[in-house]
């Protein structure tokens, strides 16, 4: 089934007619296609489309908030009156705010859904995560204007649309509130003509026509009962009335003419975004080490991690893989903390070490100014989870010289030869970042989100190292 037709009403400036355009606008779409699904819903602070279409006072399944926390639309759609079906407003959106930084969240969440027909969303007053949701997810967006301060505004939607690589074919502007009683001297004959030049001038297109401004419409919205009534069964005879009927009609044909959806694109980006985020993850997996970075037993196969305590890559990416948890805590220990003895996974400062290293990040570094093959020394760092530098040991590597040749090895040395000597047995330029996993699925530190953070980490100390 084909995706819904996505219309957005957004304006930055209060008081241009926003709401009455998109509830309006939605009766008047059903009256002209009966059998076309019409859907309304609203991230503004009012609940206007609740009190327009909502038929009984039963408590609501859930609100718009629920868009963005995994729930299927389909779930929270309830039938109104006219036949336009909405999801209940929500009081709760300025505490989500906080939480959401991605705009494609509400396209994500419409994509997953049966939705069909016609979705009018009806945006917030201002440039906020609901808004550029509503804004990234849309086939066409109408942004009313009434004055040159609102056309000012504007520029911020086009700038959202530029910023996020999306054409700006979808946006039309609609002078609103338009008073017919205003006449200028000169070429703009009245404020409709003026605004339409306005509009013209920054390179803006227009929808055909515009919506004037009328008492009769203005006083739906008070009336003893409380209600809000639609122009369509109560303003017929008013201009409003053949404005809107207009404005429905091209909304109508160019939902018929759009033959691929916003949200069908984005449901391909998804596709190939995932197909490209599980090739990268099958790359990394097959570029790491099989076995254990410190006593090389075998740790990979098939994609899958066994037994592995933390991930290690080093700074240049050539070598990556996992060491069990008992060879590197020993190991810090042995040879950073001063332990006479191995740690054992009961002792109680193993636990300690466990729960600290959760929030940490380690660095092994040839130690500054000890280029020379006789002096080489090892630096070890240790890191908060945001990059910040927490502490920092050295030691010398004397002891390596006298077993190169032996068969007696330290348990650093099989790490550093693997991941930071050079073919000469030194000390090499680059770093080993070092990160605690997860117990239960180690692999999931190579998952994009988990490998990007990492990485991001890897770029923010390599500034800080010497």
């Amino acid at each position: 089934m084909s995706a819904p037709y996505i219309v957005t009403i957004s304006s930055e400036k209060g008081g241009v007619g926003k709401t009455t355009l998109a509830t309006n606008l939605a009766i008047y779409l059903k009256a002209l296609h009966e059998d076309l699904p019409v859907t309304l819903l609203s991230f503004d602070n009012h609940f206007s489309v609740d009190q327009m279409f909502r038929i009984n006072r039963r408590p609501a399944k859930g609100d718009v908030s629920g868009l963005f926390s995994g729930i299927n639309p389909d779930s929270l759609i309830e039938m109104g009156e006219y036949g336009v079906q909405f999801i209940p407003s929500s009081n709760q959106l300025s505490d989500l705010r906080r939480e959401l930084d991605d705009p494609t969240a509400l396209a994500r969440a419409l994509a997953k859904s049966s939705l069909g027909g016609i979705v009018i969303i009806d945006a917030r007053p201002d440039l906020d995560i609901f808004t550029q949701s509503s804004l990234y997810a849309a086939d066409r967006v109408i942004v009313p204007v009434k004055d040159a301060p609102s056309m000012d505004n504007c520029r911020h939607i086009y700038d959202f649309f530029d910023l996020h690589g999306l054409s700006r074919r979808p946006l039309r502007i609609l002078p609103c509130l338009v008073d017919g009683r205003i006449h200028y001297e000169g070429p703009f004959r009245d404020p409709y003509q003026l605004l339409k030049a306005y509009a013209i001038n920054r390179g803006y297109r227009c929808m055909e026509g515009f919506i004037a401004k009328s008492p009769k419409v203005e006083s739906l919205n008070t009336n003893p009962e409380g209600k809000i009534y639609p122009v369509l069964t109560h303003g017929r005879q008013t201009e409003v009335h053949v404005q809107m009927a207009h404005i429905a009609r091209q909304v109508y044909l160019n939902s018929i003419d759009t033959e691929m959806r916003r949200l069908d694109e984005y449901r391909m980006d998804m596709i190939h975004a995932e197909e490209e985020h599980q090739s990268a993850y099958v790359t990394r997996c097959k570029n790491l080490e099989i076995g254990c970075l410190v006593c090389g037993q075998p740790l990979v196969k098939n994609n899958q991690v066994d037994s592995a305590g933390y991930f290690a890559q080093s700074s240049d990416q050539k070598v990556a893989g996992f060491i069990e948890e008992e060879c590197f805590t020993n190991l810090v220990f042995r040879y950073f903390y001063g332990a006479k003895r191995a740690i054992e996974a009961h002792d109680p400062i193993w636990d300690l070490f466990r729960e600290s290293a959760q929030r940490s990040f380690f660095i092994l570094q040839r130690a500054p100014h000890t280029r020379n093959f006789y002096q080489q020394k090892l630096s070890f760092y240790r890191f908060d989870d945001n990059g910040l530098e927490v502490s920092h040991k050295t030691i010398e590597l004397q002891e390596f010289e006298k077993r190169l040749l032996s068969k007696e090895r330290s348990d650093l040395f099989p790490l550093l030869e693997r991941t930071l000597f050079d073919d000469q047995g030194r000390l090499n330029d680059t770093f080993l970042l070092i990160r605690k996993v997860s117990s239960d699925l180690p692999e999931e530190i190579l998952f994009d989100k988990n490998f990007g953070n990492f990485s991001a980490i890897m770029s923010k100390i390599s500034t800080q190292l010497p």
